[in-house]
């Protein structure tokens, strides 16, 4: 039997070289579904085939055409949806466990015949290597990516622990656009996507780095720590900067530790029915295996104290959903620039021969109704530190490309009448040159700076409005 829409492993991330993506591993593709065929349409299809093994000027592979067809087919669809042969579906389940050999990216394809680094793996071959959020990919081993397609690109950036790839990066800086050739070596990532500190007496700092399957346990382990170190704790900064997403319930459950049981954290709604879901913080919507309840160890101090979350344009997906929720119970301060706008569910549906289908099922919504897909969560303060998301990274009219900029986005969708429990309600006591991510956390990380001062009540360096 397969499981259920919210059985399933959803994971919210682009395409997964080493990449991440927020999809939902799923066994419905088991479910036979038999819908009314275009036969006149697939006869066409079946002449196309039948000429080029005719008359094409050299022989061609047979399952090689028939899988670029089947490729080319879903990926016309949106930039997320894509057909994942055996090595890319075994990838993209070893990266929702933390661990995978690759380089490390988190991209989506663009108009112009390039990939979009939505992200890099914090310590991964690829950060290592110096590709920050907002690069454009325009070759690979001097091959155009225009040339041979983002699939085929996504296939040879893949390869054995130890081998290397040239990528050719486009960079577009306050004073010019650059382009440099950067040889990263793929390597075996094991990713730990919590990290925590105390920044100073009193205030934590806590990073999502991606939303992995143990990132719930990880989270709960840090924050114990953090009381540790400090009982009378009195603010924390969730950092959420150049997170590109992960496993959907990791989200929920990320944002369940803040949130009072039962309140909604996020709604999908897609054309099948099983798609129309409602997730909430409590253990059956967060957990993936059975057990008891990981959040049930956590401080009940944790629920009250003052939050500030920290995003910009490379926050992507889960943690947008996260963001959102928080932010429409008014339960933290979000601060940073505007995310991405990943605001789509893809359903993992495997095939036979360990194949599997990467499908675009439904859009999120935040507690209060609203859509994320290409609009992304608009911070309450907005402040930047100009040297991360003004002149790193690829950009358009002077800004970072995001969702809205890629070929055959979805779109945003219909705002939903979302009905809050009264479990939802809340007390709203919240106080309302260029830097790698390495430097997140740092004592030269002016955002986080700029949270903790919001924390203290002190004044806050907000971001010059643009015309």
């Amino acid at each position: 039997m397969g499981l259920s829409f919210k059985q399933a492993c959803l994971v919210a991330l682009g395409l997964a070289v080493g990449l991440s993506v927020s999809l939902q591993l799923s066994a419905l593709a088991q479910k036979t579904v038999e819908p009314s065929m275009p036969i006149d349409d697939l006869r066409q299809l079946a002449r196309v085939y039948g000429v080029i093994r005719h008359d094409y000027v050299e022989p061609v592979d047979d399952k090689k055409l028939l899988v670029d067809a089947i490729g080319g087919m879903v990926a016309a669809l949106d930039p997320h949806s894509a057909y994942l042969d055996k090595d890319a579906y075994r990838e993209l389940r070893e990266g929702t466990e933390g661990r995978f050999v690759g380089l490390g990216i988190d991209i989506v394809p663009t108009d112009d015949g390039k990939l979009l680094v939505v992200a890099p793996i914090e310590d991964a071959p690829a950060w290592r290597a110096g590709v920050k959020a907002g690069d454009l990919i325009s070759r690979i081993d001097d091959v155009a990516i225009a040339a041979i397609g983002a699939d085929e690109a996504v296939n040879r950036m893949r390869g054995e622990a130890g081998t290397q790839v040239a990528l050719t990066i486009v960079r577009a800086a306050a004073a010019a656009t650059t382009t440099t050739i950067v040889r990263i070596t793929r390597a075996e990532i094991v990713q730990h996507s919590v990290t925590a500190r105390m920044i100073e007496p009193g205030y934590g700092w806590l990073r999502v780095a991606q939303f992995q399957e143990p990132t719930v346990g990880d989270l709960v382990a840090r924050l114990a720590a953090l009381y540790r170190q400090d009982p009378a704790m009195k603010g924390l900064v969730l950092d959420l900067r150049n997170d590109p997403g992960g496993v959907l319930q990791s989200a929920v459950g990320v944002a369940a530790a803040f949130l009072p049981r039962g309140a909604l954290v996020v709604a999908t709604r897609g054309q099948p029915a099983a798609s129309h879901q409602q997730f909430r913080a409590r253990a059956d919507d967060y957990m993936l295996q059975p057990g008891a309840d990981v959040l049930a160890s956590l401080p009940a101090a944790v629920k009250r104290l003052p939050l500030v979350v920290l995003v910009n344009s490379g926050s992507a997906s889960a943690s947008e959903i996260v963001a959102g929720a928080l932010q429409d119970y008014r339960r933290a301060t979000i601060m940073g620039s505007q995310t991405f706008g990943k605001g789509s569910v893809q359903t993992v549906l495997p095939l036979t021969g360990e194949a599997a289908v990467k499908l675009t099922t439904a859009r999120y919504y935040t507690p209060h109704g609203r859509s994320i897909q290409a609009t992304g969560i608009i911070p309450d303060l907005a402040i930047d530190d100009r040297s991360v998301d003004d002149s790193a990274g690829a950009a358009r009219n002077g800004r970072r490309l995001r969702e809205a900029d890629l070929p055959q986005h979805l779109s945003n969708g219909s705002t939903l009448a979302l009905h809050a429990s009264p479990n939802d309600a809340l007390d709203d006591d919240v106080e309302d040159g260029e830097r790698a991510a390495a430097d997140y956390g740092s004592a030269s990380d002016v955002q986080l700076r700029q949270a903790i001062n919001h924390l203290k009540g002190l004044p806050v360096r907000l971001a010059a409005r643009r015309p």
